[in-house]
């Protein structure tokens, strides 16, 4: 199965815990949705396709097991990480039983959550495979590194996560607004020329070939060969 850029939804009432888990989910180049109460969560899953979400429990309006039970009750397979203070076994055990995939005791450190929605998204065949690759244009999502016709270059997380949106469908045309959903998240003000200036810098790193324009529609990489 082709894997698609990664989107998250953050549910999180806790602006600091949540700024910085956006930040950090941003710079490992994941598209993250944060909501701040449990109503915005249960719509957030029903009008979104998210890989994975990361759930608090101690919600406003609704509560975060109230959230998961709404999330499984949905047609629709999302994992759900569940990041909380509530260490007590009974409420582990509560969330697990009632489908949650992972559960995580606040204060946690930043690599712990990225390893653990790593090995969920494994689970559920959404991982990344080890090089995005058309033939000629590879991309390794372990160290962002890309390479195409003999030019070799680190990406940032924004420039990865176009040339992934791009690679998971070679030979598509994909719009910008396309590409700024796969990149950008709800809260993130994306400016106009934003994914002409990206395209432009991956471009500049790897040559002019490596991202192709069709004009008045969209930007696409070559099918594989």
């Amino acid at each position: 199965m082709d894997c698609q850029a990664m989107r998250v939804l953050l549910v999180e009432d806790d602006r600091m815990i949540g700024a910085a888990v956006v930040e950090a989910l941003r710079d490992a180049a994941y598209a993250v949705d944060w909501v701040r109460d449990g109503d915005l969560a249960i719509e957030a899953s029903r009008s979104e396709t998210y890989d994975v979400a990361l759930l608090d429990l101690g919600l406003p309006l609704t509560d975060g097991l109230d959230v998961l039970k709404a999330i499984r009750a949905g047609s629709m397979r999302l994992p759900v990480i569940i990041l909380t203070a509530r260490d007590a076994l009974n409420d582990r055990i509560q969330g697990l039983d009632l489908g949650a995939d992972d559960y995580l005791v606040k204060p946690f450190e930043i690599a712990e959550l990225l390893a653990r929605m790593r090995a969920v998204l494994r689970r559920e065949g959404s991982g990344a495979p080890p090089v995005l690759t058309n033939g000629e244009l590879h991309l390794d999502p372990a160290t962002r590194e890309a390479a195409f016709g003999g030019e070799k270059a680190v990406l940032s997380a924004r420039e990865f996560a176009l040339l992934q949106a791009l690679l998971n469908r070679p030979g598509t045309i994909l719009s910008r607004a396309e590409l700024e959903r796969q990149i950008y998240g709800w809260s993130e003000e994306v400016e106009s020329n934003a994914v002409e200036f990206l395209i432009h810098a991956v471009r500049r790193k790897l040559g002019a070939g490596a991202i192709r324009n069709v004009r008045g529609v969209g930007w696409m990489v070559d099918r594989s060969r």
